[in-house]
């Protein structure tokens, strides 16, 4: 990310203890006193069908089929949901989730107070366009009635309204949980942008954004970071992008309705069981969306539907959009020294436009939204210059603002005491603005909630971020509103999950205030239904290392899982962004990594390059070691471009992600099962090094015949080879039988040799 609310105390640290401890009204900790989630959900128990409900009950082009101990809803004769054999496939309860916070990580602990869990169907009612399922939910203690409407989308697939007598009590919130059946074994994959197994199998699932953390199970970076900042190593649960929707390998596809409150409510997904997924949402009602496909591309663009989403502009596409700090004259020199190496520069991106400051995390920046005209005297002209070279200038923007006083800058408004004295920020429990500490300053949230609020900030980011010719700029953050804030509407524990799709709204609103509808902007904090205000996303703060938990290897995990949840365009920081030194360690990039990302992201939707929070500690991209494999890269992604073309027009019209797991593209094959190699699209695949010292990799490719798009060597498909990939040669393959597929060996290769 362009900046981040984490510091650091320096210090080494003994062996670790494991173990851990529920505390009430507190999240869980271990040992070491670190905080965890504790997380608890309800176990669905029996399903019994009154004989009266039992039937076939037509729903336009599907049917709910009701049978002793089972529900199906069907399209022909085609599964598109049922429950699992015999059980029950909705639970209530009531209880409480309570909530540790430190600066952005959020720990859950789940408790249960009244359950409901058995399942009593003693009616179904048809009427014209719906198909209603009542009855009771029982325990020990009583029943409460439930009903579940069923009718059909327009996009495929039927909704189901969720509804049950379980109501608040003593201070408790109700809960639902959904539980659908799947073959035994059937991969689960989604929840939104989950760093971890693309098969989410045998999991507890927390669904909530925050800070993903550092490390997140890489040792001992997480150890060292959970010890000396309260809990900041993370878990590989924890994601800036988690939201209730997932899919199965019985091409299957579950998600709440992006439109429904109960999408930004928490939840739990349960997939411990091995013939079913429990979904757990702490919310009174909710509307699921029940879709299946044809084969998992078509399941996807089912699920996600026909909705209107945003296109990255056509100049994102024509080369690198480069990372640089310092001022208008170092970006000049930098920009110099990448063309005269060969580097294909789209854009610049400055995140340092409104000013930096130094802190103990490294190089932060003034979150002030007014250009620092010192740092960067003659903006007009450099933008204007860069403009006539064709190269776009974009910066970065977030949610959350500074008190300006402390910048002593007289040129610009103080944005912060201006929102303060409209009543316009998040406030505290004690009715003052919420300011939240970010390592070294504090800061505030403009309250979205209020509409006075977000068209205050829409018009700043149209009259200060968007100024000046700017073509867009990374949107940072929205995953850490506090759960105990009072807003101007709505209960903060609530409103949590739905901040990033809230502060998505408000940039769109800013760029069509400034006229600007193409403007490019890139998020990583995420919930459902934010694929309709935003061209692209990217995978947050990894750290400069290779690991699968937070390394290179994550980013790939993190896109995967976005793309079958409804993200479809979703790329990196070239590099990683986190660095810390941690005595025993001092995580720093090294060559090899920048040009083995680079290539990973040459075949991605956006080539972009991030400078980290220590820049002058970590080699960069334009660097002299550096720069000829960042120049060699720009030119491959430049030169796949018309390829691309078509892929990101089928991601804007489907919601088919760019990047694609290969079971999204070869189901049943083989190459379905490999998680370290992907597709561009449906005809490119790519096998990336991924680890340290690797000079080849093995590649298992689909049936079909496949030609390296750098060496021009044709492989038959279906088939599991071996081949060399020296930094410079990456294994990348495209079908012959693609249009483009002679054009692409030719300019790619070109590209790769510095030749044409």
């Amino acid at each position: 990310m362009g900046d981040t609310i984490r510091r650091w105390a320096l210090s080494a640290v003994g062996t670790a203890v494991t173990g851990s401890l529920a505390l009430g009204g507190a999240a869980s900790v271990d040992l070491l006193g670190v905080p965890t989630d504790h997380l608890a959900v309800m176990s669905p128990s029996g399903l019994s069908v009154d004989p009266g409900a039992v039937g076939v009950h037509p729903l336009g082009a599907h049917s709910v089929v009701v049978e002793d101990g089972a529900v199906r809803v069907v399209d022909g004769e085609q599964i598109v949901w049922s429950n699992a054999p015999g059980a029950a496939f909705l639970s209530a309860g009531t209880g409480h989730v309570s909530w540790e916070e430190h600066r952005g990580y959020f720990w859950a602990d789940v408790n249960h107070d009244q359950q409901w869990t058995a399942q009593q169907l003693t009616g179904v009612e048809a009427a014209p366009g719906s198909v209603t399922l009542t009855g009771d939910l029982v325990s020990a203690d009583g029943a409460v009635p439930f009903t579940v409407s069923f009718t059909e989308r327009a996009d495929g697939g039927v909704a189901a309204d969720v509804d049950t007598g379980a109501t608040s009590a003593g201070g408790d919130d109700p809960v639902l949980q959904w539980t659908g059946g799947r073959s035994v074994g059937a991969g689960v994959h989604g929840f939104g942008e989950q760093f971890d197994d693309f098969n989410l199998d045998g999991r507890l699932v927390p669904v909530v954004a925050r800070e993903q953390g550092v490390g997140r199970g890489e040792q001992p970076l997480t150890l060292l970071a959970d010890v000396t900042n309260g809990g900041a190593g993370g878990t590989t649960s924890m994601t800036y992008a988690a939201w209730p929707s997932y899919v199965t390998g019985d091409l299957q596809g579950v998600r709440v309705d992006p439109d429904d409150e109960a999408a930004h409510a928490f939840a739990v997904g349960d997939t411990r069981a091995p013939d079913r997924v429990g979904l757990e949402v702490w919310a009174p009602s909710m509307r699921l969306e029940l879709t299946r496909g044809d084969t998992p591309a078509h399941l996807i663009a089912t699920q996600q539907g026909s909705v209107e989403r945003p296109r990255l502009a056509d100049w994102t596409q024509q080369g690198a959009i480069v990372g640089i700090q310092g001022g208008t004259d170092t970006v000049r020199e930098t920009v110099d020294r990448l063309e005269a190496s060969g580097t294909e520069v789209a854009g610049v991106w400055l995140q340092d436009w409104t000013g930096q400051r130094t802190t103990d995390f490294g190089d932060r920046l003034w979150w002030t939204w007014q250009l620092d005209k010192q740092r960067y005297p003659g903006w007009e002209q450099l933008v204007g210059e860069l403009h006539d070279r064709g190269i776009r200038t974009t910066t970065y923007v977030n949610p959350w603002l500074v008190d300006a006083g402390p910048k002593d800058d007289p040129g610009i408004r103080n944005l912060w005491a201006e929102a303060r004295d409209a009543g316009l920020l998040v406030r505290a429990p004690d009715g003052s603005p919420y300011m939240v500490d970010q390592g070294g300053y504090s800061a505030a949230l403009v309250d979205f909630t209020n509409p006075a609020g977000r068209d205050w900030m829409s018009t700043v980011i149209a009259e200060e971020v968007l100024a000046n010719g700017v073509d867009g700029f990374m949107a940072d953050f929205g995953e850490a509103l506090p759960m105990d804030a009072v807003l101007h509407e709505g209960d903060a524990t609530l409103m949590h999950n739905a901040w990033p799709r809230l502060w998505s709204e408000v940039v769109r609103e800013g760029c069509e205030k400034a006229g600007r509808p193409d403007c490019v902007t890139w998020f990583r904090a995420g919930t459902s239904g934010m694929h309709s205000q935003s061209p692209a996303f990217w995978n947050g703060d990894q750290m400069v290392g290779w690991s699968e938990e937070d390394g290179l290897a994550s980013a790939l995990a993190g896109t995967f899982a976005a793309g079958v949840s409804g993200w479809p365009v979703v790329h990196s920081d070239i590099g990683g962004y986190t660095s810390v030194n941690l005595q025993l360690t001092d995580y720093v990039r090294d060559e090899e990594l920048l040009a083995r990302w680079g290539e990973y992201a040459a075949f991605g939707p956006m080539f972009r390059s991030h400078e980290g929070n220590r820049p002058a500690v970590n080699r960069q991209v334009y660097d002299p070691e550096e720069i000829d494999a960042f120049a060699r890269n720009s030119r491959i992604f430049a030169a796949l471009a018309p390829y691309r073309a078509e892929v990101l027009d089928e991601a804007a019209r489907t919601g088919v992600p760019a990047i694609r797991h290969m079971w999204l593209t070869h189901p049943g094959t083989a190459a379905a099962g490999a998680d370290d190699q992907f597709m561009l699209g449906g005809s490119l695949l790519v096998a990336p090094v991924m680890a340290p010292g690797q000079t080849e990799v093995t590649v298992s490719l689909p049936p079909g015949t496949w030609r390296h798009l750098i060496t021009g060597q044709v492989y038959q498909g279906d088939s599991t080879i071996t081949v060399a990939a020296p930094i410079g040669s990456p294994a990348a393959f495209i079908d012959t039988a693609h249009p483009l597929a002679d054009q692409l060996v030719a300019d790619v290769g070109a590209a790769a040799r510095g030749a044409g």
